[in-house]
C-alpha cells in the first residue's frame, strides 16, 4: 500500500526535455514504472528505447579529416551524440522526485575516426596505383563508376582493419543516384542497378596488390572482362560476392581514387616507413 501511495505522489508533473533551449519532448513517470514488479522501479529496456529517440535529435555524425584535390587537408568535425549515463541520472532524479522537472539534453562529442594530423602523416608516400579507362559515353554506367569512387576516396585502413567493398560503398540504389547498366550474371549480360562498379573494384584490387596487403575475399567475373587483364578482375555483387583485403602494414593506408573524362584511377598513400 506505502508503495503505490508513494508511486502516486511521484506523477502528477511531466518531465519536459529541451535541446537548444526548444522543448524536444515531454516524458511520464508512469510511462517509466516497471508494473508487474514494482512501480517505484524504472522500466530501463523502456529507458533505453527513449534515449534512442532523443538522441536522434540531436545526433551529428562527425566528419573525418580528408585530401581536397588540390592536395590540401580539408579539417575533421567533431560530431554529437546523446551523453546517455548524464541523461540517466538526470531521470533518475526526476523519477524519484529529488529534482525539478525540466532537464536539457546532455551532449556527448563523438571524435571522428580520421582527423588532420593522420592524414598528413600517411599522405606522404604513394605504395601502390592503377588506372583502368571507361567510355563516357556510357553515361549510365560512367555514373555508377564516379559514385562508387567517390565512396572509397579518402577512406582509411588502419593496421589490423579489413576493407569491405560493399561496406564501404554501400547498397547501390536509384536514391543513391546509381543508374541501370550492364552487368554480368553467370556468364550472360544483362542490366542491374549500379552497373559498371565492377571496375572501381577491379581496379582497387590492382592498386592493393602489395606486400603486406592480404586479399581476404576476391572473385573474378564469370568472363573476361576489358578494362583489366584476364584474372586481374574483382567482380562485387549487394547479394552476392564482395571484394576485401586486410591491411597488415604497420600504418594506416589512404585510398585516393578519381572517375573523370573517361580514366578511374587509384592510389595508395601510406607513411614514408609505411612498410
Amino acid at each position: 500500500m506505502l508503495t503505490v501511495i508513494l508511486s502516486f505522489l511521484l506523477t502528477s508533473v511531466p518531465l519536459t526535455v529541451t535541446y537548444d533551449g526548444q522543448v524536444v519532448d515531454e516524458l511520464m513517470r508512469e510511462d517509466f514504472e516497471l508494473h508487474y514488479v514494482d512501480p517505484l522501479l524504472i522500466d530501463e529496456t523502456k529507458l533505453e528505447l527513449q534515449m534512442d529517440v532523443l538522441n536522434d535529435k540531436m545526433y551529428k555524425e562527425p566528419t573525418d579529416a580528408k585530401l581536397a584535390d588540390n592536395g590540401n587537408i580539408i579539417k575533421e568535425k567533431p560530431g554529437i551524440a546523446l551523453d546517455r549515463m548524464e541523461f540517466k541520472n538526470g531521470f533518475r532524479d526526476y523519477f524519484y522526485g529529488r529534482d525539478t522537472a525540466e532537464i536539457a539534453l546532455p551532449e556527448r562529442t563523438i571524435y571522428p575516426r580520421v582527423d588532420s594530423e593522420l592524414i598528413a602523416e600517411i599522405r606522404e608516400q604513394e605504395i601502390g596505383s592503377y588506372a583502368t579507362d571507361f567510355k563516357e559515353n556510357n553515361e549510365e554506367r560512367s555514373r555508377n563508376i564516379e559514385l562508387a569512387s567517390e565512396a572509397i576516396n579518402n577512406h582509411v585502413v588502419f593496421p589490423g582493419e579489413e576493407f569491405s567493398f560493399n561496406e564501404v560503398v554501400g547498397k547501390r540504389t536509384e536514391e543513391k543516384g546509381y543508374k541501370r547498366a550492364p552487368v554480368i550474371v553467370k556468364g550472360e549480360l544483362s542490366e542491374d542497378i549500379g552497373g559498371g562498379i565492377c571496375q572501381v573494384s577491379s581496379t582497387l584490387y590492382n592498386a592493393v596488390d602489395l606486400e603486406g596487403i592480404e586479399m581476404t575475399e576476391r572473385y573474378s567475373h564469370s568472363r573476361s572482362v576489358p578494362y583489366v587483364p584476364p584474372g586481374r578482375d574483382a567482380t562485387v555483387s549487394w547479394y552476392g560476392p564482395d571484394f576485401a583485403f586486410t591491411n597488415q602494414l604497420k600504418h594506416p593506408i589512404l585510398i585516393r581514387a578519381s572517375a573523370e573524362n573517361g580514366n578511374m584511377d587509384i592510389k595508395i598513400l601510406s607513411a614514408t616507413d609505411g612498410q
